[in-house]
């Protein structure tokens, strides 16, 4: 899927989506707040997003995910008075990393289902016999696919992604398989992060499911004890799985994202 920019007024929202997705799933909360006058951009990270024909061999280094949505903040900071940014699972997890290199240029931060742990409920027993292949030609073999919940709890949604999935290879909960290489870079992503958290400044909002099938809400737990910003605020959520942003409360995490930024943009803007 291509980049997605919605235009708006002088302050700028970069919202990155999760591991071997899309912009879609991102789309429910970037229209939110480009209603309330924000501009969005929703990038395309090559080897970190997904897009028809992607394999294995498509995958590339964590670090150039970081240098490109390093790329797409300053981008947008030249055309706008400030800018905060936003992620989804892994995608909150590249924020985290932008901000620890940016400190006070970030205007705010929306952490949305940070996977910091793959440690939920729908994750395979055998998850920890991964890192096996990480350096093995199995890495280009297997792939994880995805499976129902699909990190759903609403049922009618679920159903239409599985049978976006049964005949497509992605949907906008993203692609139909996670392969080894992605998982692998991710995690040495999130390894990075987790030394770099102190280094984060900006105003931190903090939203997850408890209920989360993918990353229970320890991630996030270990986000608010080790992060270095003096405002951080946590909502955990009751009727959601992983995707907050187009499950069954995602306008709670809409108008949350949106009054948080608001209040962030305001102090900057006075200060």
């Amino acid at each position: 899927m291509d980049p997605i920019t919605l235009a708006g007024g002088e302050h700028a929202v970069l919202l990155i989506h999760g591991l071997q997705s899309s912009p879609a799933e991102m789309l429910p909360l970037a229209k939110r707040l480009n209603q309330h006058g924000y501009t969005v951009h929703l990038p395309h990270i090559r080897g970190y997003g997904y897009q028809h024909g992607d394999d294995a061999h498509s995958v590339t280094h964590w670090e150039d995910w970081h240098a490109k949505a390093l790329a797409e903040f300053h981008a947008l900071k030249q055309q706008h008075k400030s800018v905060a940014v936003g992620g989804l699972c892994i995608g909150a997890v590249l924020s985290l990393s932008i901000a620890a290199e940016l400190g006070d240029e970030v205007a705010a931060l929306s952490l949305l289902a940070t996977t910091l742990y793959y440690d939920g409920w729908s994750i395979p027993w055998y998850r920890f016999l991964l890192p096996v292949g990480y350096y093995t030609p199995f890495r280009y073999i297997y792939s994880y696919r995805e499976r129902e919940p699909f990190g759903l709890k609403n049922a009618q949604l679920r159903k239409w992604i599985a049978r976006e999935m049964s005949h497509k290879d992605s949907s906008m909960a993203g692609a139909a398989k996670l392969t080894l290489p992605a998982v692998h870079e991710a995690e040495l992503l999130i390894k990075s992060v987790k030394k770099s958290l102190p280094r984060v400044v900006a105003p931190a909002l903090i939203i997850h499911a408890v209920d989360d099938d993918v990353s229970t809400p320890r991630s996030a737990r270990y986000v608010a004890e080790h992060i270095g910003s003096k405002t951080v605020e946590s909502i955990l959520l009751h009727d959601s799985y992983h995707m907050i942003t187009i499950d069954n409360e995602r306008e709670q995490v809409a108008t949350d994202t949106l009054r948080f930024f608001n209040a962030a943009f305001a102090t900057r803007t006075a200060g």
